[in-house]
């Protein structure tokens, strides 16, 4: 099946919903549209210490807060975002590819191995 593009809109939602969070002062080390092909669907993946100083249900609860607040209102839902620890391995993982520093970017990551695994397709933001 042909994965599901994702378009400009997309692009801008994960811009702004990154925007609102650290206006929030929630602390995003790496944030990206990650294609994951088994579920042949695109996520939006947000890495924070917060994870692992909270916990995942809070950390979710604080992105899903945000995301009410967002002006217009955000295309991306909680069930597209996947909040992970910064020391997940994926996030490892981009980190020796890819390091933006704090600013928020806006690489294409298509087609390419790190350490051996495959990354189908990504649209990084920041990972630091």
């Amino acid at each position: 099946m042909d994965k599901t593009a994702l378009v400009e809109k997309n692009l801008e939602d994960g811009r702004r919903l990154l925007e609102a969070l650290d206006e929030a002062d929630f602390q995003v080390s790496a944030a990206m549209w990650l294609y994951v092909a088994e579920d042949e669907e695109w996520r939006f993946m947000v890495a924070s210490p917060l994870v692992d100083q909270r916990g995942t249900k809070a950390s979710y609860a604080f992105i899903q807060d945000v995301l009410a607040r967002l002006s217009p209102p955000s295309g991306i839902s909680l069930k597209q975002v996947s909040v992970v620890s910064p020391k997940q391995d994926l996030i490892k993982l981009f980190r020796v590819a890819v390091r933006t520093g704090p600013d928020i970017s806006g690489i294409r990551f298509t087609g390419n191995t790190i350490n051996n695994v495959f990354i189908e397709d990504a649209y990084i933001y920041r990972v630091y």
